[in-house]
């Protein structure tokens, strides 16, 4: 149990953030929209306080972020994180939440428009999440958690997942390793594992429940690629950022263990299997040893993103020690 003394203090902490950084973007790129390092990032910051704490200024505060977002859509990419995908999926749960449906379906309906490129053979568009078919699945799913089952149709969904087997299925075929990995996938050239750009964060999308991938699927074809990457593991625990590379270096949420271990619980509440939450302890061992980073506090390669590992394997254990590491 996290203290009441403890809780005040990140209470405390939080508002003195809150306010360095409403400071801070008064500076900002004003054409940075994303979520992974723009404006949407912000919105759906205050969204999250806003499910937190109950406060509707900082819902209000999240539609502030939106509006101005909306306006600036650039059309280029197609994913949560990083293209129009993640802005039109956090303005339709803001405008939910506020009962103004009439904008929320209609961003709705344009990120429903973008799944003609994502699902195209013809689009030189990758699989990974951050700039691929798994992060425009992502903005999907997150929709139909957050706003209800039906708002994306299941068809919708059922088509990117195919897109998203079907590259796997051809890569692995050329890279002749359908026997071993019978999904692999490859960004800029190179087999990445890591959650941002590799097979770690593509495997974890197609095990959400809520994908509703078949179990045949995920049995014959996911289950034995995430064998194959475990296979891949250094001995201390971590895991490398490609499949060719052989150095133990990162520890980030894109690159190495932080990000590999959300793939390694999914496959234990998918598969049932021990090895799995094994693997994921082993992965956290490694985060706690090497994981205070020196490039800042963020997500993606620094410091929270590495505590948010801990947050996760102390929901699926209730072990108390991964609770302390995150605090820590």
């Amino acid at each position: 149990q996290v203290s009441a003394r403890f809780s005040k203090q990140i209470q405390t902490k939080i508002k003195d953030l809150l306010q360095q950084m409403e400071e801070g973007l008064k500076t900002a790129d004003p054409h940075d929209c994303s979520a992974y390092t723009g404006w949407t990032g912000i919105a759906l910051l205050y969204l999250q306080l806003y499910r937190v704490t109950k406060n509707q200024s900082h819902l209000l505060r999240s539609l502030d972020y939106v509006k101005r977002i909306l306006r600036n859509l650039n059309g280029r990419r197609v994913t949560f994180l990083c293209g129009d995908a993640g802005p039109l999926a956090v303005g339709a749960v803001v405008y939910h939440k506020l009962k103004n449906d009439t904008e929320s379906k209609e961003c709705v309906a344009k990120l429903l428009q973008l799944q003609r490129t994502v699902v195209s053979t013809d689009a030189e568009l990758p699989d990974e999440l951050l700039y691929g078919r798994a992060g425009y699945l992502y903005a999907l799913l997150y929709l139909n958690t957050e706003i209800g089952a039906d708002t994306v149709p299941q068809s919708v969904i059922k088509e990117v997942i195919d897109a998203i087997i079907e590259s796997g299925k051809n890569f692995s075929k050329e890279e002749r390793k359908t026997d071993r990995c019978p999904l692999l996938y490859q960004w800029h050239r190179k087999q990445y594992v890591g959650a941002a750009h590799g097979v770690a964060g593509i495997y974890y999308m197609l095990m959400q429940p809520i994908a509703n991938v078949d179990q045949e699927t995920l049995t014959e074809l996911v289950k034995p690629s995430i064998d194959y990457v475990r296979h891949k593991k250094f001995r201390s625990g971590n895991y490398p950022s490609s499949l060719s590379n052989e150095t133990d270096r990162l520890v980030h949420w894109c690159h190495g263990a932080p990000g590999v271990i959300h793939m390694l619980m999914q496959a234990y509440k998918t598969f049932k299997e021990d090895k799995y939450l094994k693997d994921a302890m082993d992965c956290s061992d490694v985060i706690w040893q090497r994981g205070l980073l020196r490039k800042g506090y963020g997500i993606c390669h620094g410091t929270a993103g590495n505590g948010y590992s801990f947050l996760s394997l102390y929901n699926l254990t209730q072990d108390k020690k991964y609770l302390y590491r995150a605090c820590k």
